[in-house]
């Protein structure tokens, strides 16, 4: 998704853009039947079944059940409109949020008033990082800045989610990706300044696209088991309305042949050009997905309409129309399954003074 995010400390450049899987016409063999989006009951299949012990790194998954969190697009792009957006979301759902999504440009520092005062109640932030061309970042040429923000990290002290540049698979990114080897190279050369530094504690976030997977490519980014700590994906029924397990079945089957790996979430949404029946629809069924699927140990909504994009399926807001907040809020904020982090949040790392 292409965002427009706060001017002072959160902004990303991020364009939806879907893979088509096309069968050959000169095939005589008879298309494969689909995989079955329910089970004989009605339910949703369960893919990813893992319930651990997952290898997460300083952000540890809850002992059940899931974290909810959400980037939430403030009406006024200033630091006191993050905070006034996000209070405002949670006194509507009734529950604070686990995790606090926030977007920062490769060569933006990491941490402002409004993080530390999300951190300061508790709340675990997610840093998605953009990241640079993956050529030049393995060729050295960005470990300067590199080890301005690990240093950065190492001295919040506290745990964060650090979700290096996200979407990664998506094809407008590909001249600066160059190829998944490029990536992989580069997230492994910013990973090993990042331990250099001290800066342990972050859990590192590998987060494609459900179209990635859909397309067969995403999995071509992965950095390994070694590299990752949680696995992630951001899937949206935009232009096309399907329910989010059809649409992250291929990413699901991937997680579930990577059992130790804890299974996020990174953004989903369900566009306005759907209306409130079907878009009320999904998210029921979003929640009864999640469930199944016990290795999703977070998930975070995307609530905004992106003023750069534009038209109905653009947009994900959902706290403007009474019948899909109230869906949300009974179906997901409500919940027990969506635990709350300060139930099981580790406490902050002290970092050695270098």
């Amino acid at each position: 998704m292409k965002r427009t995010v706060l001017t002072l400390a959160v902004v990303a450049a991020v364009v939806a853009a879907a893979a088509a899987v096309t069968l050959s016409v000169l095939s005589t063999d008879p298309a494969p039947a689909p995989a079955p989006s329910r089970t004989p009951d009605g339910r949703p299949p369960a893919i990813a079944t893992s319930t651990g012990p997952f290898q997460a790194g300083p952000v540890a998954p809850p002992v059940s059940g899931s974290y909810l969190g959400a980037w939430v697009r403030p009406e006024r792009l200033t630091e006191s409109g993050r905070l006034t957006a996000m209070t405002t979301w949670e006194e509507a759902l009734g529950r604070p949020m686990a995790i606090v999504n926030t977007y920062r440009r490769f060569d933006e520092n990491f941490f402002n008033d409004s993080d530390r005062s999300f951190a300061g109640r508790g709340t675990t932030l997610m840093l998605s990082w953009a990241g640079g061309d993956t050529r030049l970042v393995t060729m050295g040429r960005y470990d300067e800045l590199i080890r301005e923000r690990a240093r950065e990290l190492r001295s919040f002290g506290r745990p964060v989610l650090l979700r290096y540049r996200w979407e990664m698979d998506r094809p407008n990114l590909r001249a600066q990706m160059w190829s998944g080897e490029d990536y992989v190279a580069a997230w492994r050369h910013v990973r090993r300044i990042f331990t250099e530094e001290g800066a342990t504690n972050a859990s590192w976030v590998w987060c494609p696209t459900a179209e990635g997977f859909t397309g067969g490519y995403a999995a071509g980014f992965y950095p390994g088991d070694d590299a990752v700590d949680w696995t992630c994906v951001d899937v949206y029924a935009g232009s096309k309305y399907a329910t989010i397990g059809q649409l992250m079945r291929p990413f699901l089957e991937f997680c579930a042949a990577h059992p130790a790996k804890p299974v996020m979430i990174g953004e989903f949404g369900v566009a306005r050009t759907w209306g409130t029946d079907q878009r009320a629809a999904w998210l029921r069924d979003a929640s009864a997905t999640f469930k199944a699927n016990p290795q999703i140990r977070a998930v975070l909504y995307f609530e905004s309409d992106p003023t750069d994009n534009k038209g109905p399926t653009q947009q994900f807001q959902l706290s403007d129309d009474p019948v899909l907040l109230a869906t949300f809020r009974a179906e997901i904020a409500q919940d027990p399954h969506y635990t709350p982090m300060t139930k099981t949040r580790p406490a902050p790392l002290r970092q050695p003074r270098k």
